[in-house]
């Protein structure tokens, strides 16, 4: 809990600071030209102290997060949220049932492996660009966008430091 209550907007500020927020927005505004999915991304300190007093877990979160931020509710069910919680060094992916029925969890997995990986060296601009890289691949593979057909931007590309 004390990890939960140290951290804050600041730390994760330092960690996404406003400068990598603008390169994520344009990266995934770029991918999703490309895909009919959306990618949003979450990164917060700590857990809120309602998730503490229950002790829910990091995966909890991610997934409230993903409700929260409507990354369900896009018309191809194709919603990816990369969400990161620093004060456990955890991250999740939750991708939603249209893409989940083309990509097996462990290449979820595999994708937040290199990230931690990434991250454990200091390298955070490089493990985020990664993850949306490998996010965009399969959203490519399984939603291309097509010539002449709509292509909405359904959600906002900026990151959210929560």
């Amino acid at each position: 809990m004390f990890r939960h209550r140290w951290l804050d907007d600041a730390d994760t500020r330092r960690a996404i600071p406003p400068a990598l927020v603008q390169k994520l927005a344009a990266r995934v505004a770029d991918s999703e030209r490309r895909h009919t999915g959306e990618i949003r991304i979450y990164v917060e300190a700590g857990l809120p102290m309602s998730y503490l007093w229950r002790d829910a877990t990091p995966r909890e979160r991610a997934i409230s997060m993903f409700g929260k931020l409507g990354v369900w509710d896009t018309e191809q069910n194709n919603g990816v949220l990369i969400y990161l919680l620093l004060a456990e060094h955890a991250i999740e992916i939750v991708a939603d049932r249209g893409i989940s029925r083309h990509v097996a969890p462990a290449h979820w997995q595999q994708i937040v492996q290199r990230m931690a990986a990434s991250f454990r060296a200091g390298r955070h601009e490089e493990g985020l660009v990664d993850a949306i890289d490998a996010v965009t691949a399969e959203l490519v593979r399984h939603f291309p966008a097509t010539a002449g057909s709509a292509n909405p931007n359904e959600l906002p590309d900026e990151p959210i430091l929560g």
